[in-house]
């Protein structure tokens, strides 16, 4: 099987995060407020994107389009450079283990 150097999958991840900012950044109203960061795992890597309050919306789109889009762009390059990588999607102020990706809170 082709195995990909690390240092090459650390050169990718970074430039997978530089789309996914860019792309961010032209969806919203605030592109100043978008992050992205990376949390690498053994076999994938995350990419955490932390957005204002007022642009989550933008970033997810009606029924998820806008995130299920920039998911399959990542898995497009996840095939050609044989490492996964998944999109989290927050608000700006959230903590690390509020909601993640396009989930709603429950009402209550």
């Amino acid at each position: 099987m082709n195995e990909v150097p690390s240092a090459a999958i650390g050169q990718s991840s970074e430039r997978m995060k530089q789309l996914i900012l860019e792309i961010v950044q032209a969806l919203v109203d605030q592109p100043d407020g978008v992050s992205v960061e990376l949390i690498d795992d053994h076999d994938a890597t995350i990419l955490r994107v932390r957005v204002a309050p007022q642009d989550i919306g933008k970033v997810i789109g009606k029924q998820g389009r806008t995130a299920r889009s920039l998911r399959t762009i990542l898995g497009a390059a996840s095939m050609k450079l044989h490492h996964r990588f998944s999109l989290d999607i927050l608000e700006d102020d959230d903590d690390e283990d509020d909601l993640e990706d396009d989930q709603e809170p429950q009402a209550g």
